[in-house]
């Protein structure tokens, strides 16, 4: 059974750093891609990254790049969110997921492709 856990969440002011983990278990295969999403309230859940397993291909919304970076430990079976330079519009609870349709980080941001999701972790910028 694949279970997903993330932690590192927390308030933080505006220009900090977060990093956000996610534990992956019952992961069997290696050709998936594993995906950061967050949803603010009262938004819908919206694509913040994405990763190749076995390439370590990325990809990144627009308003994220330069700031956060993905990346994974495969002996661990862990992704990671560096979150830096935060603002208060990352404001969100982040979740991760693991998506068996693709195998390359581009082209897998929606997260109805998604097969499995974690509980997610809130994260919240002050001004």
């Amino acid at each position: 059974q694949v279970q997903l856990v993330e932690s590192g969440g927390g308030l933080v002011q505006a220009g900090g750093s977060l990093r956000l983990s996610c534990a992956a278990s019952g992961l069997t295969f290696s050709r998936y891609v594993m995906g950061w999403f967050r949803q603010a309230p009262g938004k819908e859940r919206e694509f913040v990254a994405a990763i190749g397993w076995s390439n370590g291909s990325t990809y990144y919304k627009d308003s994220v790049k330069g700031r956060f970076t993905i990346s994974r430990d495969v002996a661990k079976n862990t992704v990671y969110l560096q979150m830096n330079s935060l603002k208060p519009e990352d404001t969100a609870v982040y979740f991760c997921a693991a998506n068996f349709r693709f195998t390359q980080a581009m082209g897998a941001m929606s997260p109805r492709t998604y097969d499995y999701w974690g509980q997610g972790t809130q994260v919240t910028v002050s001004s």
